[in-house]
């Protein structure tokens, strides 16, 4: 089988499909356009998210059996084309959900401790320690909304801190021994923190807005490791200044680009978004809660097993 590589990754991932008998191809800086001329060769296709998977190049694939996409979220592939033209997509949740809980839990404590504003402060001759006083996580209920491979991950992170997690899934039966299950409406009102774990879909995009921001009983810290349009900044940015939501946690942006390569889809700031990273209480990083050294490795060896196991 011929297998082309549109991203580069962890060198396992041809190491292994080649050990396989597999014969493999890249092309990390063709257009989609120009690779829609030639994709038709091939038996298989490994993606990450620098372009969209859409119909217009699934139906040009007339020889594709499958595509392996390097991480968790599969909302770059026009699934539906792709099921009725008999392609088989598979992803690796497995291999970066160490790391997204473990982001989770670096933000969290980040939040609750000011690490950020204090080591910038600290950096400018300023010594605060009042102003610096955090919380503890002891005795804090924690809200995770989405129950897969990442949400269990942070759960379990979370079990040595003598803290309630629960959770909302639309999955019924999920509930372990590291987390609750509850409703939505239970999780509203008993959290103190709102973590997200959710795939981008029609019911999660725009998720976090102001009604669902003000269906909550107690002011709570938000964290999002899942996908940037879950969370309305707008709202968002309102509920910090009220104070409603009294810290935020951002690994992704509303605004990001589909490719997740830079932020800005038209390449200007929003006015919301200069509002929220003036805020002490958020912290920011570029999309890489499920980036490390670790999962670069398991989520290329993730998606080889898989498809040497199918494919073979």
């Amino acid at each position: 089988m011929k297998v082309l590589h549109l991203d580069e990754n962890h060198p396992i991932l041809i190491q292994k499909l080649s050990d396989f008998g597999f014969q493999n191809e890249c092309d990390f800086n063709s257009s989609k356009e120009e690779v829609e001329k030639t994709v038709e060769q091939y038996d298989g296709l490994i993606v990450r998210s620098r372009f969209p998977i859409d119909q217009t190049f699934l139906k040009k694939a007339k020889n594709l059996k499958f595509i392996g996409r390097i991480g968790a979220g599969l909302e770059n592939i026009d699934l539906e084309t792709a099921s009725k033209l008999g392609i088989v997509c598979y992803n690796a949740p497995e291999g970066n959900r160490n790391a997204v809980g473990e982001h989770s839990l670096g933000m969290l404590l980040a939040l609750f401790n000011k690490l950020h504003t204090a080591d910038h402060e600290v950096r400018n001759g300023l010594w605060q320690r009042e102003e610096n006083r955090g919380i503890e996580v002891d005795g804090k209920t924690i809200g995770l909304i989405g129950y897969g491979n990442m949400g269990k991950a942070f759960a379990k992170k979370l079990k040595g801190f003598d803290c309630k997690v629960i959770f909302h899934d639309l999955k019924s039966g999920l509930q372990d021994e590291n987390a609750s299950q509850v409703t939505l409406e239970e999780l509203q009102q008993q959290a103190d923190v709102l973590s997200l774990h959710t795939p981008q879909t029609d019911l999660t995009i725009g998720m976090v807005n102001e009604d669902f921001i003000n269906a909550f009983a107690k002011a709570f810290y938000l964290i999002n490791t899942a996908r940037g349009k879950a969370v309305i900044t707008r709202d968002l940015v309102t509920a910090l200044r009220n104070k409603k939501i009294l810290g935020a946690g951002l690994d992704v942006l509303e605004f990001e680009k589909s490719s997740f390569t830079s932020l800005f889809e038209n390449d200007t700031m929003p006015q919301e978004f200069k509002e929220l990273i003036s805020m002490k209480n958020v912290i920011l990083s570029p999309h890489v809660a499920g980036w490390t050294i670790e999962s670069k490795y398991k989520l290329a060896e993730v998606i080889a097993d898989k498809i040497i196991k199918n494919h073979g």
